[in-house]
């Protein structure tokens, strides 16, 4: 299992074992959120934009902080901004506001109501441009994604909520109802956003529409409540040689657009034994084990510097990229 999720390629390579693969079907199947639990570096996040790419679905994304609400997954509202026009207004006797314009679809808007969320957007941004005394020029319409999502399947959709477990407990409750009925309710507009319907789905199958993947790094126990209502499969790093090298492998295809030399295996066949290594002694210590994507940043190091194992510089390299300070602490 693998990918690296903040790469330029993240998403476009990846080894899908077949019970995760299984895991997105029964997902679909079931109408549920597929929720991932691995350690970091195991490649959860990279796992949902792979398999947008792979079915041609719309893809979108979330981070979710300390500061996350659950309602930003579906819609934020710029009260700030509104009060200042409200001000503007009063001040220059001028129209009536609009409270739609302050409205921005979130990502499991653009996801379910795509058609919904671009008219949306698209008319509070025509609002604002023309509040008295503003120039909004970043209100500019922008479609999330527009560039990836271009030619996709219009009533298909991924979403990743990454690293759930960062946020408070009220916010995965928070989105029980809306993830289970794939409907909500702008509180602020009383806008109703519901699935725009497949006119090429199959009757009596309403949930293929979207797949939702959260990740969890467990940093955090998550509600009973949330984890019965999702379908939730476990990453665990790739463990051999082997396995690392095919993933290496696909990386090498992906960025050199060939197939890679015999001494670029050689590279990452000698970089995964130095990996079992560093993560044996890291498992003796106690301390947190080198992931994939530190794997990967060590062979692209090598292979762009010209250093081998073994060399004199190899030393420094391993302890940039697999051991890193906090593998030395006690």
């Amino acid at each position: 299992m693998d990918t690296r999720g903040d790469a330029p390629d993240a998403g476009m390579v990846y080894v899908m074992p077949d019970e995760l693969r299984l895991a997105i079907r029964v997902a679909l199947a079931a109408g549920r959120p597929l929720l991932l639990r691995g350690k970091p570096g195991s490649g959860k996040s990279s796992m949902a934009p792979f398999v947008a790419q792979e079915k041609s679905w719309r893809y979108y994304n979330y981070v979710v902080t300390s500061q996350t609400r659950a309602r930003d997954l579906q819609w934020t509202f710029d009260g700030v901004r509104r009060l200042a026009d409200a001000q503007n207004n009063r001040l220059f006797k001028s129209r009536e506001l609009d409270v739609d314009a302050y409205v921005e679809p979130g990502p499991l808007w653009w996801a379910f109501a795509p058609e919904s969320a671009a008219a949306h957007a698209r008319r509070g941004a025509q609002v604002r441009r023309g509040a008295p005394q503003r120039a909004h020029a970043q209100d500019e319409y922008r479609h999330p994604e527009q560039v990836r999502n271009e030619g996709r399947k219009a009533h298909h959709s991924v979403v990743l909520i990454d690293e759930i477990d960062k946020a408070d407990p009220d916010v995965p409750n928070g989105l029980l109802v809306p993830l289970a009925s794939q409907e909500f309710t702008v509180a602020e507009s009383g806008t109703r956003v519901m699935v725009e319907a497949d006119p090429e789905a199959l009757p009596g199958r309403p949930f293929h529409q979207h797949l939702v993947v959260i990740t969890t790094n467990e940093e955090r126990e998550l509600p009973q409540a949330f984890l019965r209502r999702c379908v939730i499969a476990e990453l665990a790093p790739p463990t051999t040689s082997e396995e690392l090298m095919k993933i290496a492998e696909k990386h090498l295809k992906l960025r050199l657009k060939t197939e890679p030399e015999r001494s670029d295996m050689q590279l990452a066949q000698a970089l995964a034994h130095e990996l079992e290594q560093v993560r044996e002694s890291a498992r003796r210590q106690g301390v947190r084990e080198p992931s994939t994507a530190e794997y990967l940043d060590a062979l692209w190091a090598c292979r762009e510097l010209g250093i081998k194992v073994g060399d004199d510089q190899w030393d420094a390299v391993r302890r940039l990229t697999l051991v890193k300070p906090q593998h030395l602490r006690k």
